[in-house]
């Protein structure tokens, strides 16, 4: 007898994704790993909406992605993905205990004990994202037609489509361009946000976008003095995207241990997505291979080492 999804109880489809998730525990901590030996990632979450006792409370889901390929870095790019039953900070804080470095991160207030100079292991280094700086100014050169708005708007496009055109280059060759003509423009949009804002209303909402922007200046402009920085978090938000997307035909996760066998799942299948690998096709082969496969050669079976190891297999 076939069986069919209707045949199989919810609670059997649920059981045999814990088992693939345990065993395939040893390629996420890889991949977490190998996330947190960068030297820059990007940071962000959203929400994830879990069962609890007739309705749903909301929980969320963190991403950390490491993407070297816009200063032409030779290591595979990767996501890891933790969840956490709220927002506070402490969950941030427990995910990158070890890591220091970059990390590119919009203006979340939880993550700001990361970059005390006095935390345990050293400082992060914030780099803010200038797409969320623009989407304040977007946001009212759309709907209210605020003149202020639409020409910030323009300027910041402007640093953008810098960046395009050197997407993929060297660190020293990215920070000489930006040296060249980024860095003008920015002194230009700083000198202009701030007169703007001197003839402007407190409770103007131009207003509130330009203090976004003047609050968190030492933080959008540091990718002028480090070439592997990106002007985005854009990185992250694209990680994210599946999660949204899947919230639509999953409804919610069923448990705190189900959202955090989400979490395991979007961290494998996403790496595999980075490094143009078939995530559906990886994903049987190792569950195939891994009973025998021995784990301190865990490595091999990786997204981005995956088809070496097949061929050498056959």
């Amino acid at each position: 007898m076939q069986l069919t999804r209707s045949a199989l109880d919810i609670s059997t489809l649920a059981d045999w994704v814990g088992a693939c998730v345990a065993t395939l525990m040893p390629l996420v901590e890889a991949i977490r790993a190998h996330v947190f030996a960068a030297e820059r990632i990007h940071a962000d979450d959203t929400t994830v909406p879990v069962l609890a006792k007739g309705k749903t409370r909301t929980g969320r889901l963190w991403t950390y992605v490491r993407d070297d390929r816009p200063f032409a870095g030779p290591d595979p790019p990767a996501a890891a993905f933790f969840y956490s039953p709220d927002r506070g900070g402490a969950h941030p804080e427990g995910h990158l205990a070890n890591y220091a470095g970059l990390m590119q991160a919009d203006a979340y207030a939880g993550f700001n004990r990361l970059y005390e100079a006095s935390r345990k292991g050293g400082p992060i280094v914030e780099a803010a994202c200038w797409a969320h700086a623009r989407r304040k100014f977007f946001d009212l050169a759309r709907l209210q037609k605020a003149p202020i708005a639409i020409a910030a708007v323009e300027r910041i496009d402007a640093l953008f489509a810098i960046e395009r055109e050197i997407n993929g280059m060297t660190p020293q060759q990215r920070l000489a361009v930006r040296n060249e003509r980024s860095r003008p423009l920015i002194a230009e949009l700083e000198t202009w946000l701030r007169t703007q804002r001197s003839k402007l209303s407190r409770k103007s909402e131009t207003a509130k976008a330009i203090d976004y922007s003047l609050k968190r200046w030492p933080a959008l402009t540091r990718f002028l003095a480090d070439g592997r920085l990106c002007i985005s978090n854009n990185a992250a938000e694209r990680a994210l995207r599946g999660i949204a997307v899947g919230r639509h035909n999953w409804t919610f996760a069923g448990s705190d241990e189900g959202a955090r066998r989400a979490a395991a799942v979007y961290t494998l299948i996403e790496t595999a997505k980075l490094n143009g690998i078939d995530p559906q096709a990886w994903l049987a082969d190792v569950l195939a291979r891994l009973p025998d496969h021995p784990m301190r050669r865990v490595g091999e079976l990786l997204p981005w080492q995956w088809c070496g190891s097949r061929r050498q297999a056959a």
